[in-house]
């Protein structure tokens, strides 16, 4: 290991197991050189396991450039993560100590901001927001900042990875250490340990701190097929923490509740359990059967949802038959959601939708019963009248039903909630008596300036999906694919903020979804401005003036840039332009053209939006022509080529033929100007 000499306190130290990642490091170190931390205030420990690629090389040569990364070197390997991460907590000179597994990485300013709201609330342990890409992290943690959350206030219990940052003088005088050798869970032990010993926890959720990768070829070591005696055996341990620092009642049954639910009920549930092999699926089975009944009294499953509730009372009764008809019949259950409408205000899109669940692809109805409604899955009697035996609570809490907008960055998976109006309504299941159906009603407010949890969207894509909870049932889908006419007219481009960003709502190929391409990250703003039809026959030009409507929402009026190229002499002409908002809807662009300059030829109209980084023109669907003594000008339409198939929408229609005869009317205008 290099040692190094630092003036100043060392703030944060972060530990890194390593164990033969490969490229996939270079993520993590990449993220750990970007700190906006300055060196001396941190360090980075990768403790290398025993790898046998080339990464302890690469490892050296890091610590030998940059004098605050560190490298300690297993000679054998331990076969998990608990032993390095212990090496590191021994090793590490912070005052806090921050976990990063070897294929994930930070976001820049993670470390300051994390210390910073540590020590702001005097917190034993720092959670950070999380993303997940290829997988889940907790959300309804993250949905706002706590700075002084516990397992009482907060779903922490969800959020048990070892992901987070921790006051080294508290894991010092508790003793707290990672359980070390191959097994399963030692960051269950440890975290829940440190939830219930903690002075303070601070849930940092305005900044998007840790991004938790699946690696591409599958190999990350939650992902690896598990023996399920010892899985369970390990999990054993964790809810002997639990036990150990609670005492019997609601709180620890809620406690509890976080592995009957998470790692028992959702293993044995639809296509996850029936796409295991019979062999294992049975050994699984019977490993979770023993734990459910020799550990959870009745209130850890009474507090479940429903459709958890039938779920974990076949496996307290070892009924894995039923179980597997259950499973076959929520195999089939799938959110659905429709796009009803589109539209800008005031520099935000409100989008409105419906939304429900659907079993065999027809919504899922609820039979009545008084002034409950109960969940009527399609199974057999036998199985139903065994559900009833054992006394699994079947009512449908649908007044607790809700649905969320989430709009998610591409290419990192970053997740933001949007502000959601949501109406449950009960519809009569039409030729059923005695049953009905659940519709969610909403309308999400989408601010492009504050939608990524108060911070504007950064440039690139964001898919929009909505999020449905109710019954014991989370499930995500697209938005955009089904959708009404309304959706289709309020689908236009926004100009918003200062200096202006262009947000483009469109529909992604070849599935139709929507999504916001935010500062033209892809080819879709000139495509857009093809199908100006209605426009086209609008567009007027006077002796010096054009004016050109555009499908665009504009908050505030400014400044844009026209280029005009002429094929011909290839010439281009750089004039200052303005929009301002039209009356009605949409926006108003004019130029003042010189004609002298563009005297005797045709032209071609490419339009620039301030956007960050180099500026980029968008061809519009026009052409100027400019008489030889500059004395008059027409424009014509000319449909703009498309650079990138890929993203090309559907042929537009026809203009009318009202339409068409201006349009070439002004065609032949143009031509009898320029033989003059």
């Amino acid at each position: 290991m290099i040692e190094a000499t630092y003036d100043m306190p060392i703030k944060v130290s972060v530990v890194i197991p390593v164990y033969n990642p490969g490229e996939y490091i270079e993520d993590c170190i990449a993220s750990l050189l970007r700190q906006s931390l300055p060196d001396d205030e941190y360090e980075a420990i990768f403790v290398d396991d025993g790898s046998t690629d080339e990464t302890p090389a690469r490892l050296d040569r890091l610590a030998a450039e940059h004098p605050h990364m560190h490298v300690i070197h297993h000679q054998e390997g331990s076969g998990w993560s608990g032993k390095p991460r212990n090496t590191g907590i021994a090793a590490a000179k912070g005052e806090f100590i921050q976990f990063v597994d070897n294929d994930d990485w930070l976001g820049d300013e993670a470390l300051e901001r994390m210390y910073d709201y540590g020590v702001e609330h005097d917190a034993d342990v720092i959670v950070g927001k999380m993303a997940g890409k290829g997988r889940p992290v907790p959300l309804e943690l993250f949905r706002e900042n706590r700075p002084r959350a516990t397992v009482e206030n907060a779903p922490l219990i969800d959020s048990l990875t070892p992901h987070k940052m921790f006051r080294k003088e508290f894991l010092d005088r508790c003793d707290l250490r990672y359980k070390e050798g191959r097994r399963r869970l030692e960051d269950h032990v440890f975290v829940t340990e440190a939830y219930l010993r903690a002075g303070n926890i601070a849930v940092l959720s305005d900044y998007l701190c840790y991004y938790h990768i699946r690696r591409d070829d599958a190999s990350n070591a939650g992902f690896q097929r598990f023996d399920p005696v010892g899985y369970f055996t390990n999990l054993r341990e964790a809810l002997d923490i639990v036990e150990r620092y609670t005492e019997p009642g609601p709180l620890r049954d809620r406690l509890y509740r976080r592995w009957l639910r998470n790692e028992m009920v959702e293993r044995m549930r639809g296509q996850r359990l029936l796409k295991l092999p019979e062999d294992y699926r049975q050994e699984l089975f019977r490993e979770i059967h023993k734990v459910v009944v020799e550990r959870f009294g009745p209130g850890v499953a009474a507090g479940l949802q429903p459709t958890q509730q039938i779920a974990a009372a076949l496996i307290a009764a070892d009924r894995l038959g039923d179980l597997e008809e259950f499973a076959r019949w929520e195999a089939g259950i799938r959110p659905s959601g429709t796009l009803e409408r589109l539209a800008w205000k005031d520099g935000k899109l409100e989008i409105g939708f419906s939304a429900e669940y659907l079993s065999g692809g027809e919504p899922i109805t609820f039979r009545g019963d008084g002034d409950r409604d109960l969940i009527d899955p399609a199974l057999p009697e036998s199985t139903m009248e065994a559900v009833a035996r054992l006394g699994a609570d079947t009512s449908a809490p649908l007044g607790r039903s809700k649905v969320d907008l989430v709009v998610r960055e591409r290419e990192t998976a970053a997740e933001f909630f949007q502000p959601i109006e949501l109406t449950r309504v009960k519809v009569p299941a039409e030729g059923r008596d005695g049953m009905s159906r659940q519709v969610l009603r909403a309308t999400a407010l989408v601010d492009p300036q504050a939608a990524a949890g108060g911070a504007e969207l950064r440039a690139g894509i964001w898919d929009v999906l909505i999020r449905i909870s109710s019954c014991g049932w989370t499930k995500e889908t697209r938005l955009g694919s089904v959708r009404g006419e309304d959706a289709e007219r309020g689908r236009t481009g926004a100009l918003v903020g200062s200096p202006w960003r262009l947000v483009l709502p469109y529909w992604t190929t070849p599935h139709g979804n929507l999504s916001l391409d935010v500062d033209q990250k892809t080819k879709r703003f000139p495509i857009e401005l093809t199908g100006l039809t209605e426009a086209d026959a609008t567009v007027r030009a006077g002796q010096a003036g054009l004016t050109v409507p555009l499908p665009l929402h504009l908050q505030d009026a400014g400044e844009a840039t026209l280029r005009l190229a002429a094929p011909a002499s290839k010439r281009k002409v750089t004039l200052a332009a303005r929009l301002d908002a039209r009356q009605g809807a949409g926006a108003v662009l004019t130029a003042e053209l010189p004609m002298s300059e563009l005297a005797g030829a045709q032209w071609r109209l490419d339009l620039s939006l301030p956007s960050s980084g180099k500026p980029k023109f968008a061809k519009l669907p026009l052409v100027v022509g400019v008489s030889e003594d500059g004395g008059a000008a027409v424009v014509r339409h000319e449909e703009a080529s498309v650079a990138d198939p890929a993203t090309a929408p559907a042929r537009p229609r026809p203009a009318a033929s009202g339409q068409r005869s201006v349009l070439s009317r002004a065609a032949d205008k143009v031509r009898r100007v320029l033989k003059r």
